[in-house]
C-alpha cells in the first residue's frame, strides 16, 4: 500500500478546519495538521501577489488522491487551490499501519 503526504493552502484557519473536517469525516485522510500564519508569495493573473495563509498537511493513501483533491475543492474558497501530492517512501511501521487503518 501506498502513501501520500498531500499540501492544501487555504485562505485562514476557518477555511482550514473545514477543509480538515470535511475529508476526516469522509475517511479521506488519516491526519489533516494546520500550519498558521505562512506568507505565500506567487504569480496569479499576470502579478506577483503576497497573502497570508494556512497549510494543510493532509496523510492518505495515494488510491485516494482524486477522491481528495474532488472533496477539497467542494469547500475550498479558491478558484485554483493548490493540492500536491508527495509520496511517502519510508515511515514508522506502527504509524503506517494506523494511516491504514483510519482510512478505510
Amino acid at each position: 500500500m501506498k502513501f501520500i503526504v498531500v499540501y492544501v493552502t487555504a485562505k485562514d484557519l476557518s477555511e482550514g478546519r473545514k477543509i480538515a473536517q470535511h475529508l476526516l469525516a469522509r475517511n479521506l485522510a488519516a491526519c489533516v495538521n494546520i500550519i498558521p500564519n505562512i506568507e505565500s508569495h506567487y504569480r496569479w493573473q499576470g502579478k506577483v501577489e503576497c497573502s497570508s495563509e494556512v497549510l494543510l498537511v493532509i496523510k492518505t493513501r495515494q488510491s485516494f488522491f482524486s477522491k481528495l483533491a474532488k472533496a477539497v475543492k467542494e469547500v475550498h474558497g479558491y478558484d485554483v487551490p493548490e493540492i500536491i501530492a508527495l509520496p511517502i517512501i519510508a515511515g514508522e511501521k506502527k504509524y503506517l499501519a494506523w494511516l491504514a487503518a483510519e482510512t478505510k
